[in-house]
């Protein structure tokens, strides 16, 4: 299985939050103050890309569709890779990886039965959506960590292997147009939930005042970013 996991190198992703940039109108953050502990990043982004595995091998075992299946195993090989990457990097700060994903294992779990939906199509899309939000996000924070942080975005920057969704959602589309307004407002339902576990994330997650216009921009363009998923698969924002 591992041998599986790994075989394939798909081109690296771009990232798409301006607040990592450096030239231009670019929009930088600075997450100093309010990044969490390192060990407390990694084991977050580590147990996020577990749990989207996760979601995506119990997909392929719920679809009959050999064509799905095919496409879940790609999506969730890159989750997995990208999952032993960090669990890799944590190893390499001395720790224990299962010890430092542990005491999120609780909220995140809560967080990803929250967007399991009724149906496999739902659930997909939570998937696309959720996942894509919070590896922009987990992008940007990043940063704030030097040569460790490099790696991470790095890690997460790759491919992520989740284009075929897109075509299933599409074809869903396609084949019922009842299927649009159905999956547009669970999308919208996603977004709130994603967003406050991306806010709980930081140090300091009320946010008022000043650190609340700090990180604004970065959460202005994690929903810019969303909009073009959802415009991506015909789906309103």
């Amino acid at each position: 299985m591992v041998s599986w996991f790994k075989k394939r190198r798909s081109p690296r992703r771009h990232l798409v939050l301006r607040t990592r940039g450096d030239t231009g109108g670019a929009t930088r953050v600075d997450f100093a103050e309010l990044a969490p502990d390192l060990s407390t990043f990694l084991g977050q982004a580590a147990y996020l890309q577990l749990g989207y595995f996760e979601t995506l091998t119990r997909g392929i075992r719920a679809t009959p569709d050999l064509h799905e299946k095919d496409v879940l195993s790609e999506a969730a090989a890159a989750a997995y890779t990208k999952h032993r990457g960090i669990v890799d990097l944590i190893r390499e700060q001395g720790e224990e990886p299962t010890e430092v994903m542990l005491p999120f294992r609780e909220q995140l779990d809560a967080f990803r039965q929250k967007t399991i939906g009724v149906r496999q199509q739902e659930t997909l899309l939570s998937v696309y959506i959720t996942a894509g939000m919070l590896d922009d996000f987990y992008l940007a924070l990043a940063a704030s960590y030097g040569k460790v942080g490099e790696q991470v975005a790095e890690i997460l920057s790759a491919a992520d292997d989740r284009q075929g969704i897109i075509s299933i959602i599409q074809r869903t589309i396609a084949s019922d147009e009842q299927w649009r307004s159905l999956l547009s407002m669970w999308a919208r339902r996603l977004v709130g939930d994603t967003i406050l576990v991306a806010r709980t994330a930081l140090r300091t997650p009320a946010l008022a005042g000043p650190d609340q216009e700090r990180v604004e921009p970065v959460f202005t363009e994690l929903m810019a970013a969303h909009a073009r998923r959802m415009d991506a698969m015909g789906l309103a924002a």
